[in-house]
């Protein structure tokens, strides 16, 4: 009987999901489906029919989905492979959705209808799959600033109405894709408008098949990946391009001589290649507003005249280009141009803007050249650096423009229009441009080509603003206004705008609003004035809904089909769906719990789901470290910091260690703690200090770091250790601290941002290899932000990255640049600023390269100066002013510091690869542990270390 009972419940079950499924809307059961693997959905989204409910970012026809567009609404989880089920979907749009992660699922190539699929500035990951190339119907795909690994599937060549194509800022890597007999490739999307694949890992050369007379293209932007070979004839085919860029790749050869049939070209990017030859002619480019040459390998040549005939150029850069001879006054007469960039040329006589120079020049950079002399004009009111000429040397001069100029970047936001301020707004509001007090929705506006670079011209921030107004008002948005604020030129040479829309009716913005304002902005919807060029957008997650309460269950409406099912089955249904809401809620309590005690579920025995993912290092116990350290004795203590105490201990099996404990009013969250030794036990190689293991026990936060015997380079420099350091000795020190450098940056998962590289953060073994120390300033570069960390500035003065002081823009390169200043240390043993004297400009004003050893005897280390030949010196030398170069673009990657420090010592006659002699058999002096080198500020401190990264970017 209960058999039959049961059998009864289950068709019964099966009948009322029979009878959902073919209601009138069909898609419920699948949008539930994705609702499982999603969290933080729209509230609303509960009933039976998301379509007559009007649930938010759902838009319908005849009761079936057609687009999902939910924008900056703080989604997590994956997208599972249901979103193949949603058969009349033709928008899928999901961007600003930062904690959305996992794979893009195959399943995607089933949305046969699908016309948009945007997912811009999520955390995706893994391969992109094949499967994109059956979405016959798609025309726009942006699935930029993601973290999307492997090729560019060739199947995306299928894709004949595709207009809009951008994949740029992720991690895809390979060739380019081009068709070969039945095999699609990307040369076939001849309606193709955009390529957009810059900032990845592309390598290879560019075939010549990708580009005919038959496309369309208006933007290629291929910079910042890894392409080769030289640059094919075919480009000039493409007659209607006006962006293209080519910049930071490894492109050799000669510029194509074709490349003059780019009529169309508005802004030409070619800098940091090999390109070799003479310089391209760019006579045909009549509208070329922005031409960027820099860091190539040109024949040594004078500035063309046929520059001067580009008479809608607005900004000219070609340092370090070759140039010689003296530069035409006729070149600053051209009518629109602002800004000059010259540096590190051979240009000399005398400067002369003439009569007649342009309005609107505002900033010219003659840094490092021949310039003997300059004719001022009582008119000019321009930014001018010449700073390394023989003017500013050969004199003691005190011109302005022998010293470094103010910081170029605008400091603009828009103004109030003349209405009375809000006499309070609460903490989290803000005050409108009609002065309201609100919640507006704010995020980043990037522009990858602007045609202008004066960014203190208010009246093109002014056009921008009014022009997207009217987009928003012709949409019918729910825009009261919007503000625009700090434009700054990034290390890209990319334009970022801060951007905040305020709500009309109200305060707050609803879900619906947010998610129409970011597909508006997404999908290019909106065309910002042409003069900015390409853009994307990313927002912020909107957290100031007024409906803060989130959706409790997930259960699903039964509507009129449950007329006709019986009162006991309608009884088993609740029952069930109660059963189910009850698990839920139980997994979620035990979630919250694992969040507040991460560690609570685990046994380090037995190991399990709750424990950290380790890699190497190893849980302690309170009682281990105890005994390890002899009751935290006070002979074992070497030293202390904000975070606590740092002891000496020894383990069982004799490893030396170095604890650092941390007090109890400075630890970190559980949960914050088990992600920082999680990312910190993945770090493994020779010339980083390696973590051991951790103690999260009996209330303690500890972690354990290998002991590293002779201190620091500071102490060896400045003679405490007692250790000589002679050239050679030198040269494998900064060429091991380099590796390790370039290890966190290029093969660290994630990649990891030092922050504070110095000489007391460089230590040295038994065997004086060199091991980077001291994460605890330290910043990954998570999917999300792979260029830069927006954080509050940290680090030790007189190391710090100046542009990342101004900016708060954390990238690599701030790593690159307190290099670069550790290796003048290195040769000088001076500290970098010492008695008010700063050590790049002492060594600048000590130099000069035609003399020997450029004329630094007088300021290099005695020690070194005495014992050997300096082979390689000047190169060295050159090679750490890259490094200190004033922005991050023009200072070197530490895979090309590591080469070149290793080409040095080849030249003088060392094995980079020979493992270091021991320093008790082959070292003067002994290391008399004056100090230790675990004393900097510590992991345990919140608000410096590896995790505060998503805090200080909002």
């Amino acid at each position: 009987m209960s058999v039959r009972i049961g059998v009864l419940f289950v068709l019964l079950f099966i009948f009322i999901h029979v009878l959902l499924t073919s209601a009138q809307n069909r898609d419920i059961v699948y949008l539930q489906a994705l609702m499982d693997n999603l969290h933080n959905t729209p509230p609303n989204w509960v009933g039976s029919d998301p379509c007559v409910e009007k649930w938010d970012g759902i838009s319908c026809i005849e009761s079936r989905v057609t687009s999902i567009t939910l924008s900056s609404i703080g989604l997590s989880g994956e997208l599972s492979g249901d979103i193949g089920q949603l058969s009349e979907l033709q928008t899928l749009d999901l961007s600003y959705n930062k904690d959305l992660t996992g794979s893009l699922t195959p399943d995607i190539g089933s949305l046969k209808k699908l016309s948009n699929l945007i997912l811009v500035g999520c955390g995706f990951n893994g391969p992109l799959p094949e499967t994109l190339g059956s979405l016959t119907q798609l025309g726009y795909l942006a699935l930029n600033s993601n973290g999307f690994t492997g090729p560019i599937p060739p199947s995306i060549g299928k894709l004949s109405k595709l207009y809009w194509l951008d994949l740029a800022d992720n991690k895809l890597s390979g060739p380019i894709p081009v068709s070969k007999g039945p095999t699609p490739g990307l040369d076939q999307l001849v309606n193709i408008k955009h390529f957009h694949f810059g900032k990845n890992k592309l390598s290879g050369e560019i075939p010549p098949r990708l580009f005919s007379s038959k496309m369309s293209l208006k933007h290629v932007l291929f910079e910042e990946n890894q392409l080769t070979g030289t640059v094919p004839l075919t480009l000039g085919l493409v007659q209607n391009l006006e962006v293209l860029r080519l910049d930071r790749n490894l492109f050799s050869g000669e510029v194509p001589s074709n490349i003059n049939n780019l009529t169309s070209l508005n802004q030409l990017y070619l800098s940091n290649n090999n390109f070799e030859g003479p310089l391209p002619n760019l006579t045909g480019m009549k509208i070329l507003n922005y031409l960027d040459m820099s860091n190539n390998s040109f024949q040594p040549s004078e500035i063309p005249p046929w520059l001067s005939s580009l008479q809608s150029l607005t900004t000219l850069m070609m340092q370090d280009t070759g140039l010689i001879g003296e530069v035409p006054v006729d070149l600053f007469s051209i009518p629109q141009i602002e800004t000059v960039v010259l540096r590190n040329n051979q240009l000399n006589g005398t400067l002369d803007f003439g009569d007649s120079y342009s309005n609107h020049l505002h900033f010219i950079d003659m840094t490092n050249n021949l310039i003997s002399g300059y004719t001022e004009r009582s008119r000019y009111s321009a930014d001018l650096i010449l700073i390394s000429n023989p003017i500013c040397r050969e004199s003691d001069t005190t011109a302005s423009y022998c010293d470094l100029p103010i910081d170029s970047n605008s400091s603009y936001s828009t103004p109030q229009n003349n209405c009375n301020p809000e006499t309070t707004c609460t903490s989290d509001q803000v005050s409108s441009p009609n002065c309201k007090c609100s919640y507006p929705y704010t995020g980043t506006l990037t522009f990858r080509a602007p045609s202008f670079s004066n960014l203190g011209n208010s009246t093109i921030y002014t056009s921008l603003q009014s022009s997207m107004m009217v987009s928003f008002q012709s949409n019918h948005l729910p825009v009261d206004s919007l503000s625009l604020s700090q434009p700054t030129k990034n290390s890209d040479k990319y334009l970022e705008i801060n951007l905040a829309v305020f709500p009309s009716g109200g305060e707050r913005f609803n879900r619906s609003g947010i998610s129409q304002i970011g597909f508006i902005l997404s999908n290019q919807t909106y065309k910002p004035p042409h003069s900015f060029g390409p853009y994307f957008f990313l927002g912020h997650n909107y957290d100031f809904f007024a409906d803060a309460t989130k959706r409790k269950g997930k259960s699903i409406g039964i509507g009129v089909t449950i007329g006709v099912v019986v009162g006991g089955c309608v009884l088993v249904l609740l029952l069930i769906i109660a059963g189910i809401y009850a698990f839920r809620e139980k997994g979620r309590a035990e979630r919250a719990t694992k969040k507040n005690s991460p560690f609570a579920s685990w046994d380090p025995d037995k190991g399990g789901g709750d424990c950290p993912q380790l890699k190497g290092a190893r849980s302690f116990t309170y009682e281990e470290l105890k005994t390890c350290t002899n009751n935290f004795a006070i002979t074992a203590n070497i030293g202390s910091g904000g975070y606590g105490m740092v002891y000496r201990g020894t383990l069982r099996n004799g490893q030396l260690v170095a604890v650092k404990r941390a007090q109890l009013r400075s630890t970190q969250g559980g949960l914050e703690f088990k992600t920082e030794i999680e990312l910190l036990s993945r770090v493994h190689h020779k010339n980083v200090v390696g973590l051991v293991g951790f103690c999260f026990d009996e209330g303690e936060q500890m972690l354990v770091y290998e002991f590293i015997v002779n201190g620091t380079l500071k102490d060896s420099l400045s003679g405490r250790s007692g250790i000589r350091l002679d050239w050679m000795r030198r040269l494998k020190i900064i060429l091991g601290a380099a590796r390790g450098l370039q290890y966190l940056h290029d093969l660290a998962d994630p990649p990891i941002i030092h922050r504070d590289v110095k000489t007391t953060n460089i230590l040295l073994d038994e065997r004086l290899n060199a091991k980077v120390a001291d994460f605890g300033l330290s910043k990954p570069l998570g999917d999300a932000d792979r260029t830069h960390v927006t954080t509050q500035v940290k680090g030790t003065m007189g190391y710090m990255d100046p542009e990342y002081y101004m900016t708060q823009q954390l990238t690599e390169k701030s790593d690159v640049y307190s290099f670069g200043i550790v290796m003048l240390e290195l040769i000088t043993a001076r500290n970098p600023i010492e008695k008010g004297k700063y050590i790049v400009r002492e060594v600048k004003e000590a130099m000069d390269r035609e003399k020997d050893l450029y004329n630094l005897r007088e300021v290099l280390d005695p020690i070194i100066g005495l014992t050997h030949e300096l082979q390689g010196l000047e190169r060295f030398v050159d090679i750490a002013l890259r490094c200190v170069e004033d922005t991050g673009n023009q200072r070197p990657r530490m895979n090309e510091v590591v080469k070149e420090i290793e080409s040095i010592m080849e030249l003088a006659g060392f094995n980079p690869n020979a493992e270091s002699a021991s320093a008790s058999e082959s070292y003067e002096g002994k290391s008399k542990g004056s100090g230790h080198p675990y004393l900097n500020e510590s992991l345990f401190s919140y608000s410096g270390g590896l995790l505060d990264s998503n805090l200080e970017a909002k």
